[in-house]
């Protein structure tokens, strides 16, 4: 007896590479999830960590990857008179929903989860693609190609 006649042999093909679009609202999206959980962290009173990949060597000098943390920002704020806003922020600038207005108002901190997942709503809808896009674009234009012509000496 075969043994390739034991296995369940089918013609399986990968997922498409994603779009520009498709991996831009991935990044917000993760980026609203963790505004959210820190959010909640802050109404239940816990801290919250997030931690991102380092390597480190270790004590015989090798070395490995280790979970380090680090800092996240909050995305609201309180003004002056006591009102609570949520900015989105893409490239370390607020990101506009509409002409002019770039953040949500907020009545206390716990209706700021259920926000967040309206908004990742949207983002998941395709509303805000034409507001990413823009930033997305803004952001590159502060980028210079590098030149292609060495200097001569």
């Amino acid at each position: 007896m075969s043994i390739l006649k034991t296995l369940k042999l089918t013609a399986a093909t990968r997922n498409a590479p994603l779009t520009p679009e498709q991996m831009l609202r991935g990044k917000l999206v993760r980026y609203l999830n963790e505004q959210k959980a820190l959010a909640e962290a802050e109404i239940s009173g816990t801290p919250f960590v997030a931690t991102k990949k380092v390597t480190r060597k270790n004590a015989e000098g090798e070395n490995i990857r280790v979970d380090a943390p680090r800092h996240v920002r909050k995305g609201w704020f309180t003004d002056a008179a006591g009102k609570m806003f949520f900015q989105m922020r893409y490239g370390g600038k607020p990101l506009e929903f509409t002409k002019g207005m770039n953040a949500v108002e907020v009545e206390n901190l716990a209706e700021l989860p259920s926000l967040i997942a309206s908004i990742v709503e949207a983002i998941s809808a395709g509303e805000l693609d034409p507001q990413l896009n823009a930033a997305r674009d803004a952001r590159r234009a502060n980028f210079k190609p590098k030149s292609k012509t060495a200097t001569a000496r």
